[in-house]
Order: structure tokens, then C-alpha cells, then sequence
């Protein structure tokens, strides 16, 4: 039998919250025909408008229980956080399913229907300081790209719900077949759940702003000793003056912005080759193999050795 997947949509949600989830599922069912009967469902059926005013066709709530169940987010969150059926239908679908998902600020939508309390869930980073704020019994970790705690998974920013959505497909299928959709998809396999969010911000957040160019040293330099002091200097900058700046521009203190750095690069490394892990501690600037271990149980919840295991065909 197939299991039955609802992805729940709402006026002005995030158009790829739905769609990323919704391929990933489509193209696994490819792979393995009968696993999964997708439905788009809305407290009203039809055509429902998203914030990038796309519409998507969607059906009314399920009466029968769901599998799984999945919850987009986008802006249209703010308003349906008070539609009381709905968050009534969540909790009581949620109740039956095997587990519930959420795809970036859907998670306000899980948090408002008590589904959150006492567990562990994460959401767009620059959503979480209003998520704390609001939900303080929820355990909020903003910097990860999903977070599973028993059948509750919750996910990060839009893109992140295909990462969650390729988890889903291994627990059911198994790695090879959820490694397969990823390579259909063109996107990465699969970035676990605790890779940070805000790797690719040190990217995204300073192209063209003032310390790119410094980004770009670091980068050249990631096996040498980058202290505060040293930074401050290239950049012509006190060490207090640089830090507070540096903090304000990326979001990240020097220290941490070295080591997320130091993390990428070991991280391709460990992935992409058989090189020896010590000697890619020492190349990528932690020197220590013992050090990076645990800097890598930090951001993405597993040693190197099993993200090269998991990496390889």
C-alpha cells in the first residue's frame, strides 16, 4: 500500500516549501513505484495563491489518516496561526499520522497546535528569535537544517525541506534510493540534519560587503593560525572594533566564522577523497583529528568517518 503523504498549503505559503517536498516524493515513487499517494490539501480546495502569487491546485483536508503529513510554511504563516479548524485539523491529523513535518516557518503551525512543546525543532533562521520569543517550551536550535525528535521533524529555510524530505525517503526506502533522488534532483546527498544554516551565509550574507575580500583570505590561509588579532589587522581594524563589526555584517563571531571555514573545507575534503582524516585536520587548519571530531558532531551531528561512509556510492 502506498503511503498517503499530505502537504498542507495555505494562501501566501512559500511556493517551494510545497514543491520541493512534493518532487523529492514524485521523483522516489519513480524509483520505487507504489510507495507514496501525494496530496496538496488547504482548508479550501482549489486553486490556492502563494506569496509569490503562483497558484497550486489543492484538495480539502484529509477526513482519513495520513502517513505522513507535511507542513509548508511562507508568509500566509501570521494569518493561519489563528485559523483555529485548522490548527484543530493539524493536531488531531498529527495525532494518527507517523510522523509530522515541517518545512521552514510551518513550524509556527506545529509550535501554535502544541504539537512542539518539550521537543527539540528548528525553522527559517531569521525567523528564530520570534519563534524563541513566542514558544519558549519549545527547544529551538536555529542553527540546523532540520531537526528530528521522535515522529516530529521540523526543517529550515525553503531548500532545507528537500534536504528533510530526502531523510523521509531513506528512513522509508533506504539510502540508495533517497541518494538517487538527490542525483535527479541535482542537489546535494544528503545534507544531514545537523549541518548548520548559516554555512553558506558566510557566502550568501558578505558577497560585496566589506569583509569579502577577507572571506576570501581566510579562506586561502584555512591550515594557518587565524586569531582575532590577526584578522583585525588585514582588515585595518582594532580587534574589539573588528569583532563587534565583523559579528554585525555575517551574523558569526571571527572565531566561529574560522571554524565554519575550517568545516566546509575539511568537510569536502573527508567526502570527496581518501585522504587520510589526521591529515585533513591538520590541511584544513584544526590540526588536532580529535578537534575537528567533535567540531563535526557540533554542526552536522556526525564524526567525519561516517560522512565519508555516507558519501560514498
Amino acid at each position: 500500500m502506498p503511503r498517503k503523504l499530505g502537504v498542507l498549503i495555505f494562501p501566501n505559503f512559500q511556493i517551494l516549501d510545497a514543491a520541493g517536498p512534493i518532487a523529492a516524493f514524485e521523483i522516489a515513487e519513480r524509483y520505487a513505484p507504489g510507495s507514496y499517494d501525494t496530496r496538496v490539501m488547504a482548508m479550501e480546495p482549489g486553486l490556492v495563491t502563494s506569496s509569490s502569487r503562483a497558484v497550486m491546485a489543492a484538495e480539502a483536508l484529509a477526513d482519513h489518516p495520513l502517513d505522513t503529513l507535511v507542513v509548508a510554511g511562507g508568509d500566509g504563516t501570521r494569518a493561519a496561526m489563528f485559523e483555529t479548524a485548522l490548527l484543530d485539523w493539524i493536531r488531531a491529523t498529527s495525532g494518527q499520522a507517523r510522523r509530522t513535518a515541517s518545512v521552514c516557518s510551518g513550524a509556527f503551525l506545529l509550535a501554535e497546535a502544541g504539537l512542539l512543546d518539550g521537543r527539540r525543532a528548528t525553522t527559517h533562521w531569521q525567523r528564530c528569535p520570534d519563534f524563541a520569543r513566542r514558544y519558549s517550551q519549545v527547544r529551538m536550535e536555529p542553527d540546523r537544517i532540520f531537526v528530528r525528535d521522535g515522529d516530529i521533524w521540523t526543517s529550515a529555510g525553503i531548500t532545507a525541506g528537500i534536504d528533510l524530505s530526502l531523510a523521509l525517503i531513506a528512513e522509508d526506502l533506504g539510502e540508495p534510493i533517497a541518494r538517487a533522488v538527490a542525483q535527479q534532483l541535482v542537489v546535494y546527498h544528503r545534507r544531514p540534519g545537523g549541518q548548520s544554516q548559516f554555512s553558506a551565509l558566510i557566502e550568501m550574507g558578505c558577497q560585496g560587503g566589506r569583509f569579502a575580500v577577507l572571506l576570501d583570505w581566510m579562506r586561502e590561509r584555512i591550515s594557518e593560525h587565524l586569531p582575532v588579532e590577526r584578522l583585525a589587522d588585514r582588515a585595518a581594524m582594532s580587534p574589539r572594533h573588528f569583532a563587534r563589526a565583523f559579528a554585525a555584517e555575517t551574523g558569526l563571531t571571527p572565531a566561529k566564522a574560522v571554524e565554519r571555514l575550517r568545516l566546509e573545507t575539511a568537510r569536502e575534503r573527508v567526502e570527496s577523497s581518501s585522504e587520510p582524516i589526521d591529515r585533513v585536520a591538520e590541511s584544513s587548519g584544526f590540526g588536532d583529528p580529535e578537534r575537528m571530531r567533535r567540531a563535526f558532531l557540533r554542526a552536522f551531528g556526525q564524526p567525519p568517518q561516517a560522512l565519508r561512509r555516507a558519501a560514498r556510492p
